[in-house]
């Protein structure tokens, strides 16, 4: 038989596990005496038993009702008194925990839902702070609101530079993700320098690994922008901010680069950065992770990582194979296991942001040019073991450099993915037959046409590093289809959920390198691209019948554009048109006489 507990030993024993304690940041704590009107809602003299409330009201609040060990929690009055509690907290607060206890059992409500998969026992608010994290990150969502930003930030901010548009909006997410109380009503002065403070601030431990990520706040402080007077400008940021930042604050976060997001909106009407990047859509990230095996104990290299999507996954990917976000290993994955160059210096500030976003200041990215002799060393002092990468494709940023350089440096045997256009290694010459010469290409996995709004056709094409080609031939094949549809002003989405299952067809295909009708080997002394199948020469009737008619046009001096232009008036308007199934007929007049055709 369990042992009676007064309300108060319920609410004592709550306190201790729930851990309410006031600090500069939240109102917290617990008991009997203290109203809803003293905790800031006016009017309502209520007393509630246990309050976490956030100064910022984009936090997750938590409230508390306690009953002596002996209620049947399941109570009407019980139930219609957590309800309403939450109803008031929600009049600052859209997301509210509602915990009602007896001391042996617990509800709990995420808002006015009553959870059935929880913890039996009572656990520490983190807990509950992190029930709203369960969420899927809702990509379409982030894209509405990331357009809303920018138009704000273009009109109202005064903000002309589209990078600078990006990163400010990064600097805000990043300054969130550290605990930023940006909450509507702030002038412009506290407002901006709120998010300086916390951005500095979270780069003190980092910034001891990697003294770059001072780069972030320098390019912040660089971005000219209007001292705005127009408060509901701001406070729609912060709100707009807020939203994504509780998007992508996911415990299902599977990795997708919100870089790459906002570069898809600030940028859509660009088909190209100015420095040749092609940002990484995420679903080929995600392939290309699989194609080359990348597991929890690899060392990850992307040497053009522009926004760091491939970073960004790898890191998911394998915090995820290591048991979780919190886990031992995953701290040594983004510490040492992640490696980045990127040579364009506000590319690379998004970068940063981007690791910073998903609570890694560690990652070991540089800025430093990867097609220098200095960017071979650095490469060559890590111990690679995979490397992801779409280089910038255009010649005059030197992709075939980069690729060469990469695989160069790194051990041998390393699994090497490039995205490349398709005909660059053919195309490549002298460069191409180096590569060949010290490295061997595996595979060409030619993408879907649609995949890169760019319009250049690519391929993913697979190395080992290390090992000469001589006559092996390579595996290739051809996903023709994706899934994903094109949505107005958003670029190309999976709104079906069909990339999933096409994703692990194409995995297991290439792992067996069979069960597919594309599939080819090539002979790399002839080809060194997918070879798309030439249609056969047709010639029919009417192909026969069009160039006599155009011989006897010209040889009679008869204007063809005359001689159409005439019969079609004569059809349209002055004939006489009937037939069945197998024949037209169609009389035209000419004075008093009929001419039957």
């Amino acid at each position: 038989m369990r042992k009676f507990l007064t309300e108060d030993q319920v609410r004592d024993k709550a306190q201790n596990a729930l851990g309410f304690v006031d600090n500069d940041d939240v109102k917290a704590g617990v008991g009997q005496l203290t109203t809803f009107n003293q905790l800031g809602f006016k009017g309502n003299n209520k007393a509630p038993d246990g309050w976490y409330l956030p100064k910022d009201f984009g936090q997750v609040a938590i409230v508390l009702e306690a009953k002596n060990s002996n209620e049947n929690l399941q109570k009407k009055d019980h139930l219609d008194e957590i309800n309403r509690n939450i109803d008031i907290l929600q009049g600052k607060y859209k997301r509210v925990i509602g915990i009602l206890y007896n001391g042996y059992e617990i509800l709990v409500f995420k808002n006015h839902l009553l959870l059935s998969e929880v913890s039996e026992k009572i656990e520490s608010k983190d807990y509950y702070l992190g029930l709203f994290n369960n969420d899927k990150i809702d990509k379409q969502k982030i894209y509405i609101l990331t357009a809303k930003i920018n138009n704000c930030l273009h009109k109202d901010f005064g903000i002309k530079n589209l990078y600078h548009r990006m990163i400010f909006t990064a600097c805000a997410l990043v300054a969130k993700r550290y605990g930023a109380i940006l909450v509507k009503g702030m002038n412009y002065s506290t407002f901006h320098t709120a998010i300086h403070s916390t951005l500095s601030k979270s780069l003190e431990e980092d910034r001891k690994q990697n003294s770059k990520l001072d780069l972030l706040l320098e390019v912040y402080s660089d971005i000219k922008m209007n001292s705005t007077d127009n408060q509901e400008a701001i406070d729609n940021f912060i709100e707009w901010v807020s939203e994504i930042s509780e998007n992508i604050n996911s415990d299902n976060w599977n990795g997708e680069d919100v870089m790459g997001i906002f570069f898809n909106e600030f940028n859509r009407y660009k088909k190209k950065s100015e420095s040749g990047q092609v940002f990484t859509p995420d679903h080929i990230t995600s392939l290309m992770y699989r194609l080359i095996d990348v597991n929890k104990d690899d060392v990850v290299l992307d040497a053009a990582c522009g926004s760091g999507a491939f970073l960004v996954k790898a890191m998911c990917n394998m915090m995820k194979e290591a048991g979780g976000q919190k886990t031992k290993k995953a701290k040594e994955i983004k510490s040492k296991q992640l490696y980045g160059i990127e040579l364009d210096r506000e590319i690379y500030a998004l970068a940063c942001a981007n690791m910073l976003i998903h609570k890694d200041g560690k990652t070991n990215l540089v800025q430093m040019d990867a097609r220098s002799q200095t960017a071979c060393s650095w490469i060559g002092s890590k111990p690679i073991t995979k490397v992801l990468m779409n280089p910038p494709f255009e010649t005059k940023y030197g992709c075939l450099i980069i690729v060469e350089n990469v695989l160069d440096s790194v051990p041998r045997d390393t699994l090497c993915a490039f995205i490349l256009p398709d005909k660059k290694l053919e195309k490549g010459g002298k460069r191409t037959e180096e590569i060949l010469k010290k490295h061997t290409l595996l595979k060409i996995i030619k993408l879907p046409e649609e995949t890169f709004n760019a319009g250049v056709v690519t391929s993913i094409f697979i190395f080992s590093a290390g090992r000469p080609q001589e006559n092996k031939q390579i595996f290739a094949c051809y996903i023709k289809e994706d899934g994903l549809e094109t949505v107005k002003n958003q670029g190309r989405h999976d709104i079906k959920n069909k990339w999933h299952s096409i994703e692990d067809s194409w995995v297991d295909i290439i792992r067996k390198q069979s069960g597919d009708s594309t599939i080819q080997w090539l002979d790399p002394k002839k080809y060194l691209s997918f070879q798309e199948e030439e249609k056969p020469f047709e010639i029919f009737k009417e192909d026969f019948v069009r160039t006599l008619f155009d011989y006897f046009a010209y040889k009679n001096n008869i204007d063809k554009k005359e001689l159409s232009d005439s019969v079609l008036n004569k059809t349209l308007y002055s004939s006489k048109i009937c037939g069945n199934s197998e024949k037209i007929n169609i009389e035209f007049s000419k004075g008093d006489e009929d001419e039957k055709n």
